[in-house]
């Protein structure tokens, strides 16, 4: 289903609306098992939407990252799927950040915020992500002949990150192509420290003071100490929470945390 120009998911049939905003090269149906959780037997009722982000799944394509414009992008998805009702909106990582300019601009549609292990600040550049670019770019689309073919050529070594990689492949006829939008990223990643998506945009000194939880992996490096303080700054109602065992994938690492957390905010309403 696409609802404002967006490529969704819908869980649940009934109780409050929740989004979901994955992070870079990820799809909305990442955050399925914890969807399912909330909506099925034994969970809180809740109406799930999962988000595929511009440039990335089935959704389209941008011509320049930014921030402001994905926010806008995911509040006309969000308006056109439930006008009128407000969300309990979820983000991680990149769509942390995509959650927190959607809640600054517009504060209307957002009842809660859960934002997981990102934090509003400039991260300097896309290093990290440097070596999964070359990878995804360096696989000869053109030779290939199946999947397990794909599998096999592509050179990453850890298991996890190849699958969460390579979800991205998509076969069409006898042509193979990335969901993601790899010449946008490589772009943003050539910019260095000046990389809008490591980035975070300078939104006039907005805040805003609803209830905000931040979920924290312990084994992670992007949420530190001094990032509570520009946190607060913009939602002083944050709460930070920080997950035992869990790196930056929180929701992989630690899913009954984050089912239970959430399960919670639900039950407190907005605030």
């Amino acid at each position: 289903m696409s609802a404002g120009g967006l490529h969704t998911l819908a869980v649940g049939t009934d109780g409050p609306r929740v989004a979901f905003l994955h992070g870079l090269f990820g799809q909305g149906r990442n955050w399925t098992q914890i969807a399912k959780a909330l909506a099925g037997p034994g969970g809180a009722g809740a109406r799930c939407l999962l988000v595929d982000l511009p440039d990335h799944g089935r959704s389209p394509w941008s011509e320049e990252f930014s921030y402001e414009g994905y926010a806008e992008a995911v509040s006309a998805t969000l308006a056109a799927a439930a006008p009128g009702e407000r969300w309990v909106v979820v983000g991680h990582s990149l769509g942390g950040k995509v959650s927190m300019v959607l809640t600054l601009t517009h504060p209307e549609l957002v009842g809660s915020l859960v934002v997981v292990d990102i934090a509003p600040k400039d991260y300097g550049d896309l290093d990290r992500f440097r070596g999964y670019i070359d990878e995804m770019q360096a696989l000869p689309l053109e030779e290939l002949t199946s999947r397990s073919d794909a599998e096999a050529r592509f050179r990453e070594s850890d298991p996890g990150v190849k699958a969460f990689l390579l979800q991205n492949l998509r076969r069409h006829g006898d042509e193979w192509s990335w969901q993601a939008n790899l010449s946008l990223v490589h772009r943003d990643a050539e910019r260095g420290r000046e990389s809008r998506i490591a980035g975070f945009p300078a939104l006039g000194g907005r805040s805003w003071d609803g209830p905000v939880v931040w979920l924290a992996g312990a084994e992670s490096e992007y949420v530190r100490e001094p990032d509570v303080a520009e946190m607060r700054a913009l939602f002083p109602r944050t709460r930070l929470v920080t997950v035992k065992g869990a790196a930056h994938w929180v929701h992989t690492d630690a899913p009954q945390v984050v089912v239970e957390t959430l399960r919670r905010v639900l039950a407190a309403g907005p605030g």
